[in-house]
């Protein structure tokens, strides 16, 4: 790790979440390491119906039904856990300066679902645009997720969205991680928000490129690395971390999660859908560069992996090409388990690999029946959690449309 002075190290001190399977951490590390998937069915405005990711968490927790009506799905998803994770950070503000906190969040897509029902709306009343809400325009825009958090929260600094594909949790993560650096702001709530399963375009445009998971038995639709695997489970969901400054922390007796020791962000510059593995490669490197870290000190690999032929091959190439005889480094998958969350992915997915860290336990990918040989990595744990000795390091990698590659290393807090 570099060394750095206490005020440039950052931390995590909370993570609230709202995942397919579970609405705390507790729940969903539990699940994860039992192998459960709770991928349901369901049904699609003018399509069959198809395996998704749907969450259930209790929506009026920390807003009224009233304002959730107001707002958008993103921003009720967002609402609750931003303040899930104030809570597990046992912040209150007595401390922090809300015109000093910040609010990054990363989306994939936003304002499909809100313009879907409102075109099916006016459509059953001859498309009188009469019948259109005026509540649209703050409803679509990019920043209104993050804008719900703060006029929930009375939070008064900075505050917008980061556009990254299915990268943008771990690149709102990297925007707060920066943000604090640049003393820019004390505290930092970062994340991603995925709303997708409310538009039935994403679905068809999935279906249309042939990408569209398919399995009689929902729970096992989504599949990476497996012979059998034909595509991705699209769900909702979200995560939001604090971030805070070592010193803050220590100074408040907060329980920390990990530190942000790395990161790295590149593009392809190939094509709008394909991935190249090669700079995926490059991106991995970079992150391990900027921690100080060699490939062979990475405890657990995340895979980005979404159960799509070729992403799932081009990843693993990149893997190879890092990692070769790192036999102490291991590998596993959280889609298989939840889906793929798109920009809530990233953060999803380091959030259920953070209790590593205390168990020492890497979570198994599920469904992996017959792996594919061009994507054996000697490292996978396959469906069956694995007992290790001790949890160092983690690397979460998330990868997007139009050739969009970020990765975020964090470490076991040390003094």
């Amino acid at each position: 790790m570099q060394n750095r002075p206490d005020h440039e190290r950052i931390v995590i001190t909370g993570a609230g979440l709202a995942a397919p399977n579970a609405s705390n951490l507790a729940d969903f590390r539990r699940k994860l390491l039992n192998g459960e998937s709770e991928i349901t069915t369901i049904d699609l405005r003018y399509m069959d119906p198809a395996p998704a990711g749907v969450c259930t968490f209790e929506e009026t927790r920390y807003r009224k039904k009233k304002e959730n009506k107001r707002g958008t799905r993103a921003g009720c998803i967002g609402v609750y856990c931003a303040n899930e994770a104030l809570v597990d950070a046992g912040i209150d503000f007595s401390r922090y300066d809300r015109d000093r906190t910040g609010v990054y969040i990363g989306l994939t897509e936003h304002g499909t679902v809100e313009t879907e029902n409102e075109v099916y709306n006016i459509s059953r009343y001859d498309y009188n645009v009469d019948y259109w809400t005026h509540h649209h325009n703050p409803r679509t825009v990019l920043n209104n997720p993050a804008g719900e958090i703060t006029m929930n929260l009375g939070i008064t600094g900075p505050h917008y969205s980061v556009g990254a594909a299915c990268a943008a949790g771990n690149a709102a993560l990297i925007q707060g991680t920066q943000m604090l650096r640049l003393d820019e702001v004390d505290l930092a709530l970062c994340g991603g928000i995925s709303e997708c399963v409310g538009s039935f375009g994403i679905f068809a445009s999935f279906r249309a490129q042939g990408a569209l998971a398919e399995h009689q038995d929902p729970t096992r639709a989504s599949r990476p690395f497996d012979m059998a695997r034909n595509g991705i489970v699209i769900s909702e969901g979200g995560c939001i971390f604090t971030l805070e400054r070592l010193d803050k922390a220590l100074e408040r007796g907060a329980r920390i999660y990990g530190e942000v020791t790395g990161y790295a962000m590149n593009s392809d510059a190939r094509d709008f859908v394909l991935p190249f593995g090669e700079r995926q490669a490059q991106c991995m490197e970079l992150a391990l560069q900027r921690a100080g870290r060699r490939p062979e000190e990475i405890t657990i690999i995340n895979t980005h992996a979404t159960g799509t032929r070729q992403g799932d091959i081009e990843e693993c190439k990149a893997i190879r090409q890092v990692f070769a005889g790192c036999d102490t480094t291991w590998i596993n998958n959280t889609k298989s388990n939840i889906g793929h969350a798109m920009g809530a992915a990233g953060v999803l997915e380091l959030a259920g690999n953070l209790p590593s860290f205390v168990d020492n336990m890497v979570h198994p990918t599920i469904n992996l029946q017959e792996l594919d040989p061009e994507c054996d990595l000697p490292g996978i744990v396959a469906n069956k959690a694995k007992q290790l000795d001790k949890v160092d390091t983690i690397l979460n990698n998330s990868f997007g449309m139009v050739g969009i590659n970020s990765v975020v290393i964090v470490e076991r807090y040390q003094e």
